[in-house]
């Protein structure tokens, strides 16, 4: 039998036992209210992606049985890969297959007769857009949408039966999804082929597989040994024999690697165990990558010689030294593991629930990951790259910004996607520079207001002297990670415009010098930086910052600035990097968001009440902001003597790198951005308003 005729029977076979299933002519109906851009009469996007055929493929498969044997009624299709990474692989991207919407964040879920996908504001347009019709969009956080048990339990009868792969679901989110489908009598059940991989086959991009490079010790500061040894004093404290670490960016960190298996983070799929006395690695094609040559021109030493075992992966009798096996060996020797410990069997959060099912109850230790933490709190080396690779960073988006804003002034076109590849291509002929640490997000007018907006063929727009043009983007160095937004208006900007604009500066400003005793968490902080959007009615639908790594993962947990107080939240601590970026979007015309990475420090204070200890803020990204877009009227003495401040940090430490590299013109424009703001700021924003007039008529 055919492929097509297979699955034609598996259609049939599937209507028999759970019922009738829509076909094409009969499509199931989804309203307009929930999705505006599926009225009557209204246009099709023309960045909708039709997979009607995908999801009937998909309950096909819900006849055959699974689990304990019986069928079920509804498949759960997370974002992520077994790891929970947020980026994954074109081979992880399941819900992107199943769905269209490659939003880094987003669940699907698939009943015998209905779809929906659940996602977070920052991709309510994005997803309007692209999901086909068939699917329900649940916009998270909106009063009045169901969480995913809670629509289940609407659409499902009592004893129904939900399925989902086990690899790709936490413990804690696989454990709270079964107690709340069971209020409904519903059944979560293991399916251990995942289903969309049964359908996907010939259009799959392979599974990736990298050469695996060392990170040499002058960018990582510490050797890996070290971070081992730090591994196995905490295992002591916590009576465990073993810890598993299962996050790739942790896997990277303890062991100084890098990789190419993910896009934009220099991450490779891989696993490790880390007992007492022993230390395992899971690769794929463990053996290839044992001796493989590095292709990072830096890299001095093969995988084997790196980790300190032989070219079979074996330690022969060697200390310090890392094993190295076949990734596929993972879940045998985390249940051989269990068996023999006498101890506790560490794993963190974002273990997924294969893992954790291995593990005897009594022998089991989940709390947050020690590496985690770890690797947030940069050492003094990992610092010091970071504030290097920031400068070199703001030194070449200022030279591009003055580019850009000269050209589209003169006349010459540019677009989201040209500006968006010549950032890239400049970027990338810097010193240690390793690719984007993600795709810019390049928004003019109302493509700025899709808060993680992804430029196409489709979508590009012209960036003119009309409308708000929105920035974001980073990139990858051997010795940090950098993350920047800015937003800017080459013409002239309307006074809402400005008015938002300033107010999400405001915002930006009263989060960057704030003050808080140790042992604070970023919730708490993040409503400073809403504060003058809240007093006239605004908000944005995104978290305010988020932790930043070392050459790893632009968005590094565990800290953060969120409205959203996380159960695992970590207090803020000295040593960690966040990204602080309010922002403002206007469905349809425009977007705002100011976006710097600081670093968390100790800080003096007037008084020393019981010896505790103060941290703060430190800028290390030094682009300055927009001075066609700051209504000075609105700001405080405050603002003003921060602003100051911040512009004479970027006046002081990207203007000397700017002579130096000949840069006069980029000079020029930093210079014109960094003049001091006196106590007269409107009179300083007439001036500026005059002069703006002056320079178009000489145009």
């Amino acid at each position: 039998m055919t492929q097509g005729g297979l699955m034609m029977w598996l259609i049939a076979l599937s209507a028999f036992v759970t019922g009738p299933i829509a076909v094409k002519g009969e499509l199931p109906y989804v309203d307009s209210v929930n999705r505006p851009s599926c009225g009557i009469g209204q246009p099709v996007p023309r960045t909708r992606i039709e997979t009607y055929d995908r999801v009937q493929a998909l309950r096909a498969w819900f006849s055959n049985p699974v689990g304990d044997g019986r069928r079920i009624q509804a498949y759960i299709i997370p974002s992520v890969d077994q790891h929970q990474s947020e980026y994954v692989s074109p081979y992880d991207k399941r819900r992107g297959f199943i769905s269209g919407f490659e939003g880094s964040a987003g669940t699907a879920v698939v009943t015998v007769n209905e779809s929906a996908l659940w996602t977070d504001g920052r991709y309510f347009l994005e997803a309007e857009s692209v999901l086909d019709c068939h699917w329900r969009l649940q916009r998270q956080h909106t009063p009045g949408v169901p969480s995913i048990s809670e629509w289940l339990g609407s659409v499902l009868p009592s004893g129904a039966r939900v399925g989902a792969s086990p690899l790709l679901l936490t413990a804690d989110k696989w454990m709270d999804l079964s107690q709340e489908l069971a209020i409904y009598n519903i059944t979560l059940v293991h399916v251990l082929r995942d289903l969309v991989d049964m359908i996907w086959s010939t259009t799959r991009p392979k599974r990736p597989s990298s050469i695996v490079n060392a990170l040499p010790r002058e960018f990582a500061g510490k050797s890996w040994e070290n971070k081992v040894r730090d591994i196995r004093n905490e295992l002591i404290r916590q009576n465990a024999d073993a810890f598993l670490v299962t996050s790739l960016d942790e896997t990277a960190w303890l062991f100084n690697l890098r990789g190419n298996d993910v896009p934009f983070n220099p991450f490779f799929m891989s696993y490790a165990i880390v007992e007492r006395q022993r230390t395992r690695l899971y690769l794929y094609e463990h053996e290839k990558k044992l001796t493989s040559r590095p292709t990072d021109r830096q890299t001095k030493k093969i995988l084997y010689e790196h980790l300190n075992t032989g070219m079979d992966g074996q330690c022969h009798g060697k200390s310090d030294c890392v094993e190295v096996y076949s990734y596929e060996n993972m879940l045998k020797d985390v249940k051989e593991v269990a068996y023999r410990s006498q101890n506790k069997i560490w794993i963190s959060h974002r273990c997924n629930y294969a893992i954790y099912a291995l593990i005897p109850p009594v022998k089991l230790l989940k709390t947050q990951s020690p590496i985690s933490i770890m690797k947030a709190v940069k050492n003094d080396v990992e610092r010091k790259g970071m504030e290097n690779a920031n400068i070199r960073d703001s030194v070449v988006l200022i030279d591009f910004l003055q580019k850009l804003e000269k050209e589209v002034k003169n006349g010459r076109r540019w677009t989201e996607m040209s500006a968006a590849n010549e950032l890239a291509n400049m970027r990338s002929q810097q010193k240690y520079n390793r690719g984007l640490s993600f795709n810019a997000i390049s928004g003019s007018g109302p493509n700025g207001a899709i808060i993680h907006y992804t430029v196409s063929n489709i979508t590009d727009r012209d960036i003119t002297t009309k409308d708000m043009y929105l920035l974001d983007s980073g990139g990858q160095y051997l010795d940090g990670t950098t993350d920047i937004t800015r937003t800017f208006h080459y013409g002239f900007p309307t006074s809402y415009e400005k008015e938002c604009y300033t107010r999400v500066l405001m915002g930006f400003i009263d989060l960057a010098r704030r003050r808080w005793p140790e042992g604070t968490t970023g919730s708490l902080l993040d409503s400073f930086a809403r504060q003058h959007l809240w007093d006239v009615g605004l908000n944005y639908r995104h978290g305010t910052g988020h932790g930043i790594g070392a050459y790893l993962s632009v968005h590094e947990g565990p800290s953060s600035f969120s409205p959203y107080h996380k159960k695992n939240d970590v207090p803020l601590m000295d040593g960690m990097f966040l990204s602080d970026e309010p922002g403002f979007y206007e469905d349809g015309k425009f977007g705002i968001r100011l976006e710097t990475v600081l670093m968390v420090h100790e800080t003096r204070m007037k008084y020393n009440y019981k010896n505790m200890r103060f941290l703060g803020l430190k800028p290390v990204t030094l682009v300055p902001f927009e001075p066609n877009l700051i209504n000075y009227s609105l700001l405080s003495s405050d603002h003003i003597k921060y602003l100051n401040y911040y512009n004479r940090l970027c006046s002081d430490i990207i203007g000397p790198e700017l002579v130096r590299l000949g840069k006069y013109d980029a000079i020029s424009w930093l210079r014109n951005r960094t003049m001091h703001i006196n106590a007269a700021a409107k009179t300083s924003s007439i001036l500026f308003i005059f002069m703006s007039i002056f320079y178009f008529i000489l145009l």
